[in-house]
């Protein structure tokens, strides 16, 4: 049965201070190289496009950004990609998490049905390969990660107990308002994108909204135009309606300032989280960045939503920051 994530109690949900202002965070997938059109496969742990992350991690410095790398097995587990990391939070404010991607991180067990989902496996298999990260990441940078990101969004309901046992203080395997049923995996489409309490976690979930004239709607008609073949995609070209995911990868620039602009001054969310996959800071190892000339596009996109995010007055934020005033809100 598909893990439907219980939305929020009201009381849940963290009240920002006045003094936060508009904030947003960075959040980068740190992983290894695989064929996103294949079937997912344990022997798949390159990680050549990590060489290109000291010039991406100067340039999101130079825009005041200090990134949250949520690394993953094959990553932790390369001493020269480990180092590459290590330079990079030597700037005292990018963080180091944990990324569980379960094909690749033991104890390995025969695949079934849904377990690149981690939270569709056995709690007892889904906690022994969170150990294994965990280990291994605190051995690597000398702290254990305090955030926690599901590969795939596969959060299930054992999960956030099993993070807790372990010391993980923030969970951010959320993804507002999308629906992975279809594929075994969670259902979040009655998750908006507030930050808020989970039991002792600090859930912070990726930022989605809906643009277009139906968008205050759209928690209504979104899911209900997903059992239409094509509707969604007849709206989103008529204007009516479209779900835009705070991200470089297939998210077009135009339609990604139009949802923060939505979420900033309609909606009046105070923290934004962003989001993409570290081997698309090189070209050829996801379909988001192909070539050189998509590269180009990535970085453009972050220069004109950096542009943006000035004019709006969301300025930057580090993990450990936003951790430290929500628990004052407590």
């Amino acid at each position: 049965m598909p893990y439907r994530v219980p939305a929020p109690a009201r009381d849940a949900l963290i009240r920002w201070p006045a003094a936060f202002g508009t904030r947003f965070l960075v959040f980068v997938d740190v992983e290894e190289e695989f064929d996103w059109s294949a079937p997912l496969d344990p022997r798949n742990r390159s990680v050549t496009a990590m060489r290109a992350l000291p010039a991406a991690h100067a340039r999101f410095a130079d825009h005041g950004v200090s990134p949250a790398y949520m690394v993953d097995h094959p990553v932790a587990s390369d001493p020269a990609a480990v180092d590459i990391l290590r330079g990079a939070i030597a700037d005292g404010r990018s963080a180091i998490g944990a990324q569980l991607h379960s094909w690749v991180t033991p104890p390995y067990a025969p695949p079934a049905p849904g377990d690149s989902y981690a939270g569709n496996l056995p709690p007892e298999l889904e906690v022994a390969k969170l150990d294994a990260l965990t280990t291994l990441l605190t051995d690597a940078f000398g702290r254990p990660p305090l955030a926690y990101r599901a590969g795939r969004y596969g959060i299930g309901p054992a999960t956030t107990a099993l993070l807790a046992s372990r010391g993980y203080r923030i969970e951010t395997s959320v993804r507002a308002r999308y629906d992975y049923r279809h594929d075994g995996g969670p259902d979040f489409t009655g998750i908006g994108n507030a930050a808020y309490r989970w039991g002792p976690l600090l859930e912070l979930p990726l930022t989605s909204v809906f643009t277009g004239a139906l968008r205050r709607s759209g928690s209504l008609f979104y899911p209900a135009l997903g059992r239409i073949p094509h509707a969604r995609g007849a709206f989103a070209r008529a204007g009516l309606l479209q779900r835009i995911a705070l991200t470089p990868e297939d998210m077009p620039i135009d339609d990604a300032i139009a949802a923060v602009r939505i979420a900033v001054r309609e909606q009046g969310q105070r923290l934004l989280s962003f989001s993409f996959h570290s081997p698309s800071l090189e070209p050829g190892h996801t379909p988001y960045v192909r070539d050189a000339a998509d590269l180009r596009h990535f970085w453009n996109w972050w220069s004109r939503m950096f542009a943006t995010l000035v004019q709006l007055g969301v300025t930057p934020v580090t993990l450990d920051e936003v951790l430290a005033v929500a628990d004052r809100r407590v």
